[in-house]
């Protein structure tokens, strides 16, 4: 049996409408995780879907209560685990098979969330890009290759979470109480979009995300604004100016401390043919949005943002003629590698204070902080990865240094110590956290291949990379 051999397995495999009844039965698990009625369903995902599916392919399976909730049912982890050889080379992947809420009566005529339906190259359903399609295609290669050769040639751990769409809570705690469980030499996973349909993507890690709040309460209720107009300050117009201090009309981060200390060379390099918003289903840019001077690409894979995603004062669905006591914004930072995101609050603070805003409160919100990762661009596995990637493709693999969106990265690259590849099977078109999420059945049979290649390299070349990097 040859690469190829396997490589044109996986396509039949895809080509049959296996790898769509598979992913079919899977979105019909209603496993959001936001929302206690959804954790009933997160355990049947595990229990149900995903361990005699890995049974079968010789994983022993654990179902472990997640250590940071209090309710038993909420946001469970699975640790699998297949040793051919303690001795060989041991990869770790990762996927979530919780999905964001289904938002059904905003899909599109004949859709559901919940049912696996083609059209054309798109196939729509909740989870078929953001998580449950994209570990599939990973567990799929692996299942594909074991049946073809009767072993992998190296062990895989596997840990499936099931509370990432709510800030994967207590997967850090997790890792640490089962390090020693969880060792390993490599991370491979998928997760985010690639760059473009049509472009295979590595990329190395992730920016960090923080949730904040600006609050100003200036007294309880609203009074009419008739009788005390220019005589009541309006919470709404001093918390607008407030933000107004923090960043411009077009987007620029206005305090230095926010900003990352640089834009390093490599990353410049990296990025410097990296296609941002080309996609026919992307929506238009906004060029002159975001910090001056730098290319689309670097903003995105480069650069912190800060944003707002909700704000709310008196009653907007029936505006009265009052002053608003109090107004909110729910605000956020992206932020990469080289940020002082420790103390981002406090610098905040300290500006809005300086400012003349001492009247605006700064508290975090309740999602979890996902710290800043990134593998170095120069790591012999990356090399390793773009080459498998090329080998299979014909192509050379765009190779991000981090993703712009966020990911859990930091458990695995720091808490757990290992290199962390991320190579991505959707687009950025995808519509992954609204109605109408879809993956391509063109990008799914290509990862199938591309991740068929990625493992048989990984039992052909792994050893002798591990022993390079050491």
């Amino acid at each position: 049996m040859s690469r190829q051999l396997a490589i044109d397995s996986i396509s039949e495999y895809f080509e049959s409408g296996a790898f769509f009844k598979l992913l079919s039965s899977r979105v019909a698990v209603r496993s959001e995780s936001q929302t206690p009625d959804g954790y009933p369903h997160l355990s049947v995902y595990l229990e149900q879907h995903m361990i005699p599916y890995l049974e079968q392919m010789g994983f022993s399976c654990e179902v472990i209560a997640n250590p940071a909730a209090e309710d038993p049912s909420a946001w469970p982890l699975l640790l699998a685990e297949r040793i051919e050889d303690p001795s060989l080379l041991t990869l770790l992947t990762y996927g979530h098979g919780d999905v964001v809420r289904g938002y059904g009566d905003q899909w599109k005529e004949g859709l559901s969330p919940w049912e696996l339906k083609v059209d054309g190259d798109f196939w729509y359903g909740r989870g078929t890009a953001d998580n449950k399609g994209q570990h599939s295609v990973n567990l799929a290669a692996l299942k594909n290759l074991l049946a073809i050769k009767g072993q992998l040639g190296f062990n895989v751990k596997v840990l499936l979470e099931m509370g990432e769409e709510t800030g994967s809570p207590g997967l850090d705690l997790f890792c640490q109480q089962y390090q020693e469980r969880l060792k390993a030499d490599l991370f491979i996973a998928s997760d985010g979009p690639r760059v473009g349909a049509q472009y295979p993507t590595l990329f190395l890690g992730s920016r960090g995300s923080m949730n904040f709040n600006l609050a100003i309460r200036a007294r309880e209720g609203s009074h009419h604004s008739g009788n005390w107009g220019g005589l009541l300050s309006n919470s709404a117009t001093r918390l607008m100016n407030a933000w107004s201090s923090l960043i411009d009309a077009n987007g620029k981060i206005l305090v230095p401390e926010l900003l990352p200390d640089e834009l390093p060379d490599a990353v410049r390099t990296a990025v410097k043919n990296i296609p941002v918003g080309t996609g026919k289903n992307d929506p238009e840019l906004s060029p002159s949005w975001g910090e001056p001077g730098l290319t689309p690409a670097e903003k995105l894979f480069g650069w912190n943002t800060l944003e707002i995603l909700a704000c709310h004062a008196g009653n907007p669905e029936a505006p009265a003629n009052a002053i608003p006591g109090s107004a909110i914004i729910n605000a956020q930072m992206r932020f990469v590698v080289g940020s002082k995101s420790d103390q981002f609050l406090d610098i905040i603070k300290e500006h809005l204070k300086a400012n003349g805003f001492e009247d605006v409160e700064v508290t975090p919100a309740a999602a979890v902080k996902m710290e800043a990762t990134r593998l170095d661009p120069e790591d012999p596995w990356v090399h390793w990865a773009m080459n498998s990637i090329k080998k299979t493709t014909g192509n050379d693999a765009s190779l991000i240094p981090n993703l712009g969106g966020s990911l859990p990265n930091t458990t695995f690259a720091n808490t757990l110590g290992l290199p962390t590849l991320w190579i991505p099977h959707s687009y950025p078109a995808c519509l992954q956290h609204g109605p109408n999420e879809h993956c391509l059945a063109s990008v799914a049979k290509q990862s199938l291949q591309i991740m068929t290649g990625v493992f048989w390299d990984l039992a052909e070349q792994g050893q002798a990379i591990k022993e390079q990097r050491q």
